[in-house]
């Protein structure tokens, strides 16, 4: 499951970095624990120069009240156990709240990593799982939906994000699914309306473990209320140890909280 994640770019660093403008009015913040029911930007196949704000959680368009779908498993109801080197059948293309979106409703969800537990202690032990060699912001595999609320004709945009198999780095955690994660020279044909439905399914895959890497942080994370850049204050090692990163006491984050400083972070 991935339910919280980091987006703390500038506005003008996503816009150049996924070729796209947001629009007037885009009310935009920086999000160290972007958590369900908080809105966030995407990229939809239906305005893909543009960036939107919808709501993380999807509520399908035929559910007669609000629903919070953070994650579509690309397996469906195939591989139950999570079994690492599954290689089946992709069966979202069947599930009820996913079998549209899937074919004709795709965003991407931008972020700068993403906050997982352990399989046992959840959020009670949290890591922060990032890409390397400065690969931020990256996209994550999303699909979107409208609802409109029958009572008050509110009319909701709302996306979640596809889970696959887990690989090797998430294991570590120990951890049994990741987060689609789209390599860049694939994010174009993600959001195209002309892609054939075996391509979009060949793209549900773990992405490479030797590019990521996580470290600890304090459980305070839990709370969907906190926010914050020592949110994301490492409280041990690199699950994976980088050698290749100069050793200092302090590293600045480039884009991750407007100057500020973190003891030990390097992505």
């Amino acid at each position: 499951m991935c339910g919280r994640y980091v987006l703390a770019q500038k506005i003008e660093t996503i816009e150049k970095r996924f070729n796209v403008t947001a629009p007037d009015g885009f009310d935009y913040r920086p999000g160290y624990n972007i958590s369900p029911g908080q809105y966030a930007p995407v990229i939809t196949n239906e305005n893909p120069r543009e960036l939107s704000l919808f709501r993380f959680g999807m509520t399908p368009f035929w559910a007669k009240k609000p629903m919070y779908l953070l994650n579509a498993r690309a397996e469906g109801d195939h591989n139950k156990e999570n079994n690492p080197e599954y290689k089946g059948a992709k069966g979202i293309i069947t599930k009820p709240a996913f079998r549209k979106p899937v074919r004709s409703q795709r965003c991407l969800i931008i972020a700068d990593a993403f906050i997982e537990g352990t399989e046992k202690e959840k959020l009670s032990k949290p890591f922060v799982v990032y890409l390397r060699y400065g690969e931020r912001p990256f996209a994550f595999a999303g699909l979107w939906d409208t609802w409109a609320d029958r009572e008050t004709g509110e009319v909701v945009y709302s996306f979640c994000i596809i889970t696959t198999i887990a690989n090797s780095l998430l294991q570590k955690l120990p951890h049994h699914r990741s987060p689609v994660i789209l390599h860049r020279k694939y994010e174009k044909s993600w959001l195209s309306n002309e892609l054939p439905l075996s391509d979009v399914t060949r793209m549900l895959q773990p992405y490479p473990a030797e590019l990521m890497n996580a470290y600890p942080i304090d459980p305070k994370i839990k709370n969907p209320r906190a926010d914050g850049p020592d949110l994301l204050k490492p409280v041990g090692q690199r699950i994976v140890p980088e050698h290749d990163i100069r050793s200092t006491d302090e590293l600045r984050l480039q884009g991750m909280g407007a100057g500020k400083r973190f003891n030990d972070w390097a992505m």
